[in-house]
């Protein structure tokens, strides 16, 4: 069940919004004043905001432009004002939709119903597209198992790329050469630690600009290797 919050301060109209809402088969939750919706809205996880433009505490505008920086989240701003330049500022501070006071309820529902949807197939395809770690000028694309070194691919066998992935995924933490063994080769190192340092070496003549300073891979003395951020 999709969760929307609503944040307006005239009673009558959010509980109209609430009714039809959750008619319509959502979960509502209403809050009337600006500054605690605000603090829910970052706080807690929704589907859709519908944000009043004028409220008691922070306005929707503020509201807008604080969540819009931590959050996709859909918001649709409503406002009993029909002035061009209130619908422009909204939406350039990443509103999805303005609505003019009064409206159709209906109308309401729909539009949630319309960017839910829009929503839904963009986060859709986001995740369909390839999974990508890149870390100064280091391209690795782990869906097509690939490497770029400023824009040039590089061709890593197997294990490099198993490797040099894992440390890029967790850079400037420090791992053993065992750690290391029993993460990529999913045993034990049986005293055959010199395999990761084979395969730390290649890597580096691959992605290092001087492999006797490397500027990603550093060796920690007596400890094992750090991905440099």
């Amino acid at each position: 069940m999709s969760k929307v919050l609503i944040v307006e301060d005239e009673e009558s109209i959010a509980e109209i919004e609430k009714d039809y809402l959750e008619l319509s088969g959502f979960s509502v939750v209403i809050e009337k004043d600006g500054t605690v919706g605000m603090a829910k809205a970052l706080g807690e996880d929704f589907d859709i905001i519908i944000l009043d433009l004028m409220l008691p505490g922070s306005d929707g505008f503020e509201i807008c432009k604080r969540v819009r920086e931590v959050k996709n989240t859909p918001i649709i701003l409503v406002s009993a004002k029909k002035e061009d330049i209130d619908k422009i500022r909204g939406l350039g501070l990443g509103a999805d939709d303005y609505i003019t006071k009064p409206f159709s309820p209906s109308e309401l529902v729909a539009r949630v119903k319309a960017h839910l949807s829009r929503y839904d197939r963009l986060v859709s395809t986001s995740k369909s597209d390839n999974e990508i770690v890149e870390i100064r000028g280091i391209k690795v694309d782990k869906t097509a198992r690939r490497v770029f070194v400023n824009g040039e691919e590089r061709v890593f066998t197997t294990k490099e790329f198993d490797l040099l992935t894992f440390l890029a995924q967790n850079p400037n933490r420090v791992y053993t050469k065992d750690e290391l063994f029993r993460e990529i080769w999913d045993m034990e190192s049986i005293g055959d630690i010199a395999t990761v340092t084979v395969h730390i070496k290649k890597i580096r003549e691959k992605i290092e600009f001087d492999t006797s300073k490397p500027q990603y891979i550093e060796t920690i003395w007596g400890v094992g290797y750090r991905f440099k951020v």
